[in-house]
């Protein structure tokens, strides 16, 4: 496993997802890094399937860290925690802008070579910068909602943390590049220089939309989609089969896959952009085709003409894939608390051994291991 952080502190005084995540991504780095939280405890220990202090949301982006409880609201307790950023090689906080140099969490408080991430909504200035913000509410501001309509013509919300979870996947990558450049700076002799990186979840949600809203700004409208009429569709079995097109010659197979050579003679389906312009008329003939098999044999049919397909699975059924289970993607961690669980082994730095910490589990020894 690569260790590049070791010898590393982070102060990680972020609640949530995205900073935290950013935060775990150093720690399985080899990183020291030290959670703050409020003598209740970050908000994610309350939610999802809970055990203890533990939650399954908050081990899932807290795990390898070391926890220490503060209350801020206390001037003693202030002190320490600013103490402890003044020594801090990273920081990370995801209060409103303006709250963490009130309480001695800023960038000024931190070492004069220190990188400082600070995780909001809409970022430290403008407009917006004092709005709640949720992953939904960016998904909604940002068109993630707009671009993703259901079977039922509505648009939706991406069911999962998507953008929490990219955010601090950016958040990390920034840290990454703001440490080389420290190393650059160092080798070279240039004076110590603080780094503060300004991570919203706003901006995090329009990166995933680099397509859409690039093309958007160049025509003035919503683009058409690029690969109609790809998609999930029911199978005879119940189990609805997802495949995507990139080539219009994939069309052309698909047809004579499915029985239906005589699709892409139509007119109104000959190549992508009029197929996106009948996409209702395609859609309904498609799915009365692919009720007429299961989704097994469809997929065998698809996948030995070397179509982009494959079932649509749930998370557990994701889990139960040999595949999965023969290159361990998702490796069982035994939480205290909780028991095993299997958290996906991320790409290129593999599998994840250290629990997250119980809420407030080191706070003594922190405090004397810093001397604060």
């Amino acid at each position: 496993m690569l260790k590049p952080y070791e010898g590393l502190f982070v102060l990680d005084a972020a609640q949530g997802i995205a900073g935290p995540y950013c935060g775990m991504l150093l720690a399985q780095c080899g990183a020291d890094v030290v959670k703050l939280e409020p003598p209740k405890g970050d908000w994610s220990r309350g939610l999802s399937t809970r055990a203890e202090s533990h939650s399954v949301m908050h081990t899932a982006f807290n795990r390898g860290k070391r926890a220490i409880v503060l209350d801020l609201a206390d001037e003693g307790d202030r002190a320490k925690s600013a103490r402890l950023a003044a020594k801090a090689d990273v920081l990370i906080e995801a209060f409103r802008p303006g709250v963490a140099r009130r309480i001695g969490l800023g960038p000024e408080s931190a070492k004069a070579d220190a990188v400082c991430i600070s995780v909001s909504g809409f970022g430290q200035q403008g407009p917006h910068s004092e709005r709640p913000c949720t992953d939904s509410v960016a998904q909604a501001y940002c068109g993630v909602v707009a671009i993703n309509p259901g079977m039922d013509g509505l648009p939706h919300r991406v069911g999962t943390q998507i953008v929490d979870v990219f955010t601090g996947l950016s958040a990390f990558a920034a840290c990454q590049a703001a440490l080389a450049e420290q190393a650059r700076d160092r080798a070279s002799g240039a004076p110590p220089r603080r780094r503060h990186l300004d991570i919203s979840l706003m901006q995090g949600a329009a990166s995933m939309l680099v397509l859409p809203i690039a093309e958007s700004g160049l025509l003035g409208r919503m683009p058409d989609e690029v690969n109609t009429p790809a998609g999930a569709y029911p199978a005879k079995d119940g189990v609805s089969v997802m495949f995507a097109l990139v080539r219009e010659q994939e069309w052309v197979t698909l047809c004579d896959v499915i029985g239906r050579p005589d699709l892409p003679q139509d007119p109104r389906f000959s190549d992508f952009p009029t197929r996106f312009a009948n996409k209702p008329a395609l859609v309904a003939i498609l799915r009365e085709v692919f009720l007429t098999k299961t989704s097994s044999e469809w997929l065998g049919l698809m996948q030995a003409a070397r179509l982009l397909c494959d079932r649509v699975n749930t998370p557990l059924e994701y889990l139960a894939e040999p595949h999965v289970q023969a290159i361990r993607a998702a490796p069982l961690l035994d939480q205290p608390g909780l028991g095993p669980l299997p958290f996906p082994a991320i790409p290129g730095l593999g599998a994840w051994e250290p629990p997250a910490p119980a809420l407030g589990q080191d706070t003594a020894a922190i405090l004397a291991e810093f001397g604060v």
